[in-house]
């Protein structure tokens, strides 16, 4: 019996899963490239005291970062509608609620070894910087998010767990009998409990 449906084909490998690895390998050698010449002309003690120092200011960043947002976490969880005593508007978000994921981000660049990635991370610690990146995601993901297939996060879960790939999935069609006949139903009877 066939179903009308095409047989399932390959997926196609995206770019991403293409050229991510190889940016990453290039990175690393460039990195370590890096590392190297300013271990010649400056020393190799130097090089380490860098890296020793980008790892503690790193480890200070994203400490700050994420006690920041703990705190704006529990003043917006304070500061909620419907709980006694509270207005029923939310207040504005904290000033300092803006640019926390970037600021731990540059945190861990910081952290990874290498001097692209120090710099990278130095960055995102100045505030414009933070705050023009910020403006630029928060366009990014409007203008992906227009273009994006009407449907409710409830639909994509549910196209997710259909189409797993683990072989659960019976793919048919369904048939339904939509004329009436008079008179008691055969199958009217008990019936047995459904077992999965």
């Amino acid at each position: 019996m066939t179903t009308g449906t095409p047989p399932p084909t390959a997926p196609r490998r995206s770019r991403a899963r293409t050229f991510v690895p190889l940016a990453i390998a290039a990175w690393a050698v460039l990195e370590i490239w890096l590392l190297t010449l300013v271990a010649d002309v400056a020393g190799g003690f130097t090089v380490l005291l860098l890296l020793i120092g980008g790892v503690v200011l790193g480890a200070a960043v994203m400490k700050a970062a994420g006690r920041r947002a703990f705190r704006n976490l529990t003043e917006t969880l304070q500061q909620m509608p419907g709980r006694p005593g509270e207005a029923a508007a939310p207040s504005a978000a904290p000033s300092g609620s803006k640019g926390n994921g970037f600021l731990m981000l540059g945190g861990l660049l910081l952290i990874v070894p290498g001097m692209i990635s120090d710099v990278a991370g130095l960055l995102l610690l100045v505030p414009p910087v933070r705050a023009a990146l910020g403006r630029y995601a928060e366009q990014s993901l409007d203008r992906r998010m227009r273009t994006a297939a009407p449907g409710s996060l409830s639909d994509a879960f549910q196209q997710a767990r259909i189409h797993r790939p683990d072989g659960k999935v019976v793919q048919g069609e369904v048939i339904r009998d939509t004329e009436t006949r008079p008179g008691p139903r055969p199958d009217s009877g008990p019936r047995p409990p459904l077992t999965p």
